[in-house]
């Protein structure tokens, strides 16, 4: 019997894809969405920005996020705020997954 409101487990709802970065859409919203990441060891996103705040839970592995020039590194139950207009920047140094959630408005 198919789970109407089904329980997700975050860590098996991606996988790794060698080399690669892999996304899934979980929620997409005028107001906001919510999105899986899949970065594979040494795979990055440019700086850019956002005109929304970013919140990114760390579901797997570690990575380092760029801020306004100043790196901080992320690991698994570890959580930020990338603040709108702000330019960020994500490298993955080991296999990393996560959890970005914008809110639009």
């Amino acid at each position: 019997m198919e789970q109407r409101y089904p329980v997700i487990q975050l860590a098996d709802a991606i996988e790794y894809q060698e080399g690669s970065v892999v996304s899934k859409t979980i929620i997409n919203q005028k107001t906001g969405n919510v999105t899986l990441f899949a970065f594979d060891k040494g795979q990055d996103l440019s700086e850019h920005t956002s005109p929304y705040d970013a919140l990114v839970y760390v579901i797997d592995g570690v990575a380092e996020i760029t801020i306004s020039g100043h790196p901080i590194r992320v690991s698994a139950g570890e959580m930020i705020i990338m603040p709108a207009h702000e330019p960020h920047a994500l490298l993955a140094l080991e296999p990393f997954k996560m959890l970005l959630v914008m809110i639009r408005s």
